[in-house]
């Protein structure tokens, strides 16, 4: 009987330096294929098409990283950048309000040096304290006093028209009365003919009111009221008001005629005190800028 020979279990694979060999030739062969020919381009393709859920699975949780890192940092970046901008933001605003209220307060000195020039006597100029909140009075409190030469009854005036008077002058500052004061009266004349009358205070409505004037006064709506200069308390010739109303009633004996200051008695910040020139004439008997007891 016939016995088979025993058959090896493991089959002997080629040496690796014979595979090195085969797999160099196959690739040389397949890459001259495809350069001469471009005949790997569809395989190439198929190839990439199956790797790329491999890619995208791999590089997946680096993106994530990334992104969540980026996300993260840029956020604390621009809540940073937004705090330092909002610090700026408040810092340009307020050195612009300064630089705004620096502008108003220069215009405002500008104003004051101009009507100086058009006055031509001795002034200066004074800063608001305090302003009575009484509605009946108008008094404003100034920061110069008996020290920087100001006495009482000392004229006030502003780039626009008349103010007041100075009523009591402490050594580091003084009390005003404005001319809208009820208490006040000052003589002016109507720029247009002339006309010579008497404005006192409406003090609640912060208006002038012109005393004893006939009913054929020549007076009209818009007239300009300028100071008569008599006796030499108020500069001559400086506005005062203009005529706003000219009420004619036959059963009375005077017209009543409303006047509105020119002078910005309730905005201004800075005001100049006038001294008189000497001597003067007096309007029937009464000063300029009398108080009315």
């Amino acid at each position: 009987m016939a016995i088979n020979p025993i058959k090896p279990l493991y089959f002997r694979r080629p040496s690796a330096l014979v595979r090195l060999v085969v797999v160099g030739i196959v690739s040389i062969a397949l890459m001259t294929a495809d350069h001469k020919g471009r005949h790997l381009e569809f395989l190439r393709g198929v190839l990439a098409t199956i790797v790329y859920p491999l890619q995208y699975a791999v590089d997946l949780p680096i993106q994530v990283g990334t992104w969540m890192a980026e996300t993260v940092t840029s956020r604390s970046e621009l809540m940073q950048q937004n705090y330092r901008l909002r610090r700026e933001n408040l810092r340009i605003h307020s050195r612009l309000e300064k630089f705004a209220e620096l502008e108003a307060e220069n215009r405002r000195l500008r104003s004051l040096l101009d009507s100086s020039i058009k006055v031509g006597d001795k002034v200066l100029i004074a800063e608001l304290l305090s302003v009575d909140m009484d509605p009946f009075a108008r008094r404003i409190v100034l920061n110069k006093g008996t020290r920087d030469g100001v006495f009482s009854g000392q004229s006030l005036i502003d780039s626009n028209g008349v103010m007041g008077q100075v009523v009591q002058a402490g050594p580091f500052s003084s009390n005003a009365l404005l001319i809208t004061d009820p208490s006040h009266a000052l003589p002016v004349q109507v720029h247009r003919s002339g006309y010579r009358a008497v404005a006192v205070g409406v003090g609640p409505q912060n208006l002038l009111e012109l005393l004893h004037i006939p009913n054929n006064a020549d007076l009209r709506v818009g007239d300009l009221l300028v100071t008569s200069g008599l006796g030499g308390r108020f500069p001559s010739g400086y506005p005062v008001g203009h005529i706003i109303s000219v009420e004619r009633d036959r059963g009375r004996p005077f017209a009543s005629v409303k006047v509105e200051p020119t002078a910005r008695l309730e905005r201004n910040r800075e005001v100049l005190l006038v001294w008189p020139a000497q001597g003067g004439e007096t309007l029937e008997g009464m000063n300029p800028g009398t108080i009315i007891k």
